[in-house]
């Protein structure tokens, strides 16, 4: 009669009759059915305790696995879920179904390694299955596996066709790849099946922004917000474009979005205490100023430090524990404490990416431009004097990658290959640059013309006290690049042809730091020509400065 029920699309009913027939002979099967029908009828806690009693009855039934898992899911108590789904696959190894879901509770996780190896078994099986292949795309994007990711999205079109989610995510996969005209294309497609399809229009606007077509990102951005106020992603790209502008008064309030969703950084902890952006007066108050992004970051707006202390209030500061020993002394600081340290009472609390909203910071009145960064210990800058030895060459430091982790890693970063172009100029380099990636590293180690003295840069006082030491850096975006500037030594930095908002647009200065020297790559996306004009800067530097003639000026 429950089954019948079921069949009539009368789930009440149907609940009745099973939990009738468990009642009188309590067998899996029937929990089983019961389970599934609770959760059908989204009464998880109900179902929950179904699985649970016919799990007790019968633990080696993969099925009953699988059943609690879905419900788990449902209640977002996602590890009990994937342990659920775990358990399901040691007693069924072929279980599709909890393979499958296994994969994407991995996914969710960020153990994208792991969700491929599911997805993997899972395609094996199903080698025609659209959704599966769309999914393990979405693994290898996280991988940052970008041609295999494209690869299943078309594949997975092919068999979908009807798909609209896959349009979009076939035009992601372009975009990673910076294949941007091509994404615009997809985005398009997509946008035309589905007239509201928030994400594609936010995805267009990305692509637009990389092709330089600000006016449409922002039309397309605008859209997005337009069909979803409020969306936290599209006024946040919004945000940094109307930065790069120089729209400054706009993009820091703009920017503010980043607390209503998932872009919400992790780092920084919820506080009952209210946020502080510059209305109520500081006098006599305690703020805790705490990092919310990265260490350039910190290292860029920390200079609004001592004009917090300025208008009366005790500043505590948290930072990175790589940035403790650089920032403890500094300005205006009352305490230093690093993320995770107990905190002291405070009165209200600002991200350190805030302060230039609260300070309603515009172009003209950027403060601390030349340099505020205290001068690393005496003693630590002769050390390094000492093991470089005779400063009679140019000495330049270098850095050419970032964070692989970093989303515009593709852009920002280059190989050290690509950098030795300049490497021929009759100048003593040292190398800046942490953590190498392989090839890199097994470029470095064979190169006799990069000093590397790296693994004893242990901390930000010690890069400082080298960079102390130098006549120039030449760097990618990096946090060295903010670190040299703030210093006040004069940097060079090489830049994508759409740079991070705070570099702005056609300009070769900076208004953040007046030591900067920027370097930009045109619209044929390459470093080769930038490094060719940094090659011919950095030989008229050498003549002029370290030339027998400039020499013999010196004496």
């Amino acid at each position: 009669m429950g089954l019948l029920s079921l069949h009539a699309e009368q789930p009440d009913l149907a609940i009745a009759w099973i939990a009738r027939a468990i009642q009188q002979d309590p067998q899996p099967k029937y929990l089983s059915t019961l389970g599934n029908t609770l959760h059908l009828q989204r009464r998880f806690e109900e179902a929950l305790k179904t699985f649970d009693k016919a799990i007790q009855l019968r633990p080696d039934d993969a099925k009953l696995w699988v059943g609690l898992g879905k419900v788990l899911t449902d209640l977002e108590r996602m590890t009990e879920a994937l342990q659920s789904f775990e358990q399901a696959l040691k007693l069924d190894p072929h279980d599709w179904d909890a393979m499958n879901r296994s994969a994407y509770l991995l996914y969710r996780q960020g153990r994208f390694e792991a969700a491929l190896k599911q997805h993997n078994l899972c395609v094996e099986l199903q080698r025609d299955n659209a959704l599966v292949l769309q999914m393990r795309a979405a693994s290898l994007r996280g991988l940052k596996r970008f041609e295999e990711s494209l690869a299943d999205s078309l594949r997975s079109h092919e068999l979908a066709p009807d798909n609209i989610e896959t349009l979009n995510n076939i035009g992601d996969a372009l975009r990673a790849l910076g294949r941007y005209e091509e994404a615009v294309t997809w985005f398009d497609r997509a946008i035309a099946r589905r007239p509201s399809f928030v994400l594609a229009f936010i995805n267009r606007g990305s692509a637009f922004a990389q092709l330089g077509r600000f006016d449409n990102a922002i039309a397309s951005w605008r859209q997005a917000i337009s069909l979803d106020p409020g969306n936290a992603e599209a006024d946040w790209n919004l945000s940094l474009l109307e930065l790069l502008l120089g729209d400054f008064e706009a993009g820091w309030a703009r920017r503010e979005a980043r607390w209503n969703s998932k872009l919400c950084p992790d780092v920084y902890p919820k506080f009952a205490e209210p946020m502080w952006l510059g209305k109520e007066p500081v006098e006599g108050k305690t703020i805790l100023v705490h990092v919310d992004e990265g260490l350039g970051d910190t290292i860029q707006f920390v200079r609004y430090v001592p004009m917090l202390a300025g208008r009366g209030a005790r500043v505590i500061l948290v930072v990175a524990k790589a940035l403790h020993s650089l920032l403890s002394g500094f300005p205006g600081v009352s305490a230093c404490l690093m993320v995770g340290d107990k905190l002291p009472p405070f009165d209200m609390h600002c991200p350190i990416c805030s302060l230039p909203l609260a300070f309603g910071t515009r172009l003209d009145t950027i403060p601390f431009a030349t340099s505020y960064l205290p001068a690393p210990p005496p003693e630590r800058t002769r050390a390094w004097e000492e093991r470089l030895g005779p400063h009679d060459r140019l000495r330049v430091g270098l850095v050419w990658s970032g964070s692989p982790a970093h989303a515009n890693d593709l852009d920002r970063s280059i190989p050290l290959q690509t950098l030795s172009r300049i490497l021929d100029v009759d100048a003593t380099f040292i190398s800046l640059q942490k953590d190498p990636r392989p090839a890199d590293k097994a470029i470095l180690e064979q190169r006799a013309d990069i000093v590397d003295l790296t693994a004893d840069l242990t901390d930000f006082i010690e890069t400082a006290a080298l960079v102390g030491c130098l006549d120039l850096v030449i760097t990618v975006d990096t946090s060295v690049a903010h670190l040299a500037g703030a210093l006040g030594r004069p940097t060079w930095i090489l830049l994508p042809y759409v740079p991070d908002y705070r570099w702005m647009l056609d300009r070769d200065d900076s208004p953040w730091y007046r030591v900067v020297r920027l370097f930009r790559q045109t619209a044929s996306r390459e470093y080769r020509s930038v490094l060719d004009e940094v090659r011919s800067e950095l030989l008229a530097l050498v003549s002029s400065q370290f030339s027998p003639e400039s020499h013999q000026r010196g004496q």
